[in-house]
């Protein structure tokens, strides 16, 4: 296997493309997002796992966490590539309180099967005027940060997450819901979850980070109002303990977006594929 973490290096180069720091910190937090998700995913099924005895045990432990990953996400933006980014990782994990970066969550019930639990986490998206010649002229498009509710329900390796996710900052008063569906499947001391997702987002968050407004129109980027859109979702992710004391995991997700979305002129495409390898031990 490649050592990708050989590209953490490569981050004067990296830094030295990007357009100015304001725009290097918004990708890293984007890349940021991807990793810490990965993460959350993989310590979550570690905790169900170790309930079996197996050598997963060693897994189940609390407090905070640290580690290294890179990741990339192509995104659909016309002319706004993201470039491979390395960036640290740090984060709190008890048995009902979960703190990655700015995303936490709290358990607030569970039983055998079913877990509910109360989320926040940041809405990674938009862009200012300067990211790209397509959003020249355009006003800017702000992160925000969601809050709502997940309901998780686990079957031996069977899972289902469902979150329900509004803005509450009143940037795009946008909603999301999204459901995801996998099974863990075990190889040795290697893990892979292969899923399938669905995602609703609202009108108001299409609008929002899609849409072109009557004032925003140009000869080359003509009025567009969002509608609301229902995207799809492929990934696998391969987790294993066996080095150095910590977890180490790829994940590989693809995309495909509503119409609604990939119609608008800010976009070039209607999918987009996101990469991220972490490891993570505690302290």
């Amino acid at each position: 296997m490649i050592d990708f973490f050989d590209q953490f290096s490569d981050t004067q180069r990296i830094t030295n493309r990007l357009s100015s720091q304001e725009t290097t910190m918004k990708r890293l937090t984007l890349i940021s997002a991807l990793i810490i998700s990965s993460l959350t995913t993989s310590f979550a099924y570690a905790k169900e796992q170790d309930k079996r005895g197996d050598n997963r045990q060693r897994m189940e432990k609390f407090g905070f966490i640290y580690g290294a990953g890179i990741g990339i996400d192509n995104g659909i933006y016309k002319d706004h590539d993201q470039p491979v980014i390395p960036l640290p990782i740090i984060g709190y994990r008890s048995e009902k309180f979960s703190a990655f970066g700015p995303f936490v969550s709290y358990h607030a019930w569970r039983d055998e099967h079913f877990k509910f639990s109360l989320q926040a986490a940041p809405r990674f998206g938009g862009f200012e005027a300067d990211d790209a010649d397509i959003f020249d002229g355009m006003d800017e498009r702000k992160l925000s940060l969601d809050a709502g509710i997940g309901l998780t329900y686990q079957h031996n390796d069977w899972k289902i997450d469902t979150s329900i996710m509004r803005d509450v900052l009143g940037k795009s008063d946008g909603l999301e819901v999204k459901s995801t569906f996998g099974k863990m499947m075990r190889f040795g001391p290697v893990f892979v979850e292969p899923s399938v997702g669905l995602s609703y987002v609202d009108s108001n968050h299409v609008d929002y980070y899609y849409g072109v407004a009557a004032h925003e129109a140009t000869a080359n980027r003509m009025q567009y109002t969002g509608d609301s859109a229902l995207n799809k979702t492929l990934g696998v992710s391969v987790m294993t303990p066996i080095f150095f004391g910590g977890i180490t995991s790829i994940n590989i997700e693809n995309t495909w977006f509503d119409s609604n979305i990939s119609d608008s002129p800010l976009t070039d495409g209607d999918s987009s594929l996101a990469i991220r390898l972490m490891f993570s031990k505690f302290f």
